[in-house]
């Protein structure tokens, strides 16, 4: 009888799955993320069927843990501007507070491993961050402008923001307040 998976194992996996990618990139062996987790090559397997599943459960993971940290503390009835605001500064923070996970992210972001199908989950799990800036686009300066197009560029915006604050992070906050400014004036 097969014994029942380890919750404890499946975060370590994936924990290691962090480290070793930032370090070593997307073509990490197994075997070295295995290592890393203290677990043989063997159970990785057990908890994920193939490499390809390990990275889209990590990819769908760390955009969970992204969007939980984005939302914490939204409340849906309000002004645009401060709802909007409190959003993006819970975003940036937790980018600044986790730069490995955004960057195994963005490495995930544009890797072919990941499916249409987690790509969609992930798309899911932002949901909350969608409804809030298709809320403000549909009443700002690119109201006719696509939300793919709108979303794109508030992407751009908070990467270039998170950059700056991970660069100067003596100057953080001001940052924070800066991309989310320019970005507002776009959209809002």
């Amino acid at each position: 009888m097969a014994r029942p998976k380890s919750e404890d194992k499946r975060s370590a996996i994936l924990a290691a799955g962090i480290r070793v990618i930032v370090s070593q990139g997307l073509s990490a062996p197994t075997a070295v993320i295995a290592k890393e987790a203290g677990v043989a090559n063997g159970t990785l397997f057990t908890y994920f069927e193939t490499k390809t599943d390990l990275l889209n459960e990590l990819y769908l993971d760390l955009k969970s843990q992204m969007a939980s940290a984005a939302l914490k503390g939204f409340l849906p009835e309000g002004e645009s501007r401060k709802q909007f605001f409190r959003v993006w500064s819970n975003w940036m923070g937790w980018a600044v507070a986790h730069p490995k996970k955004r960057r195994v992210l963005a490495l995930l972001g544009v890797s072919d491993e990941i499916t249409a199908e987690s790509r969609a989950a992930g798309q899911r799990g932002m949901a909350g961050m969608g409804e809030v800036l298709v809320r403000v686009h549909g009443n700002g300066a690119m109201r006719g402008a696509s939300p793919g197009l709108v979303l794109a560029l508030t992407n751009s915006a908070a990467e270039a923001t998170m950059d700056m604050m991970v660069r100067d992070r003596a100057n953080a906050d001001a940052h924070c307040r800066a991309g989310f400014e320019a970005v507002w004036r776009m959209i809002g």
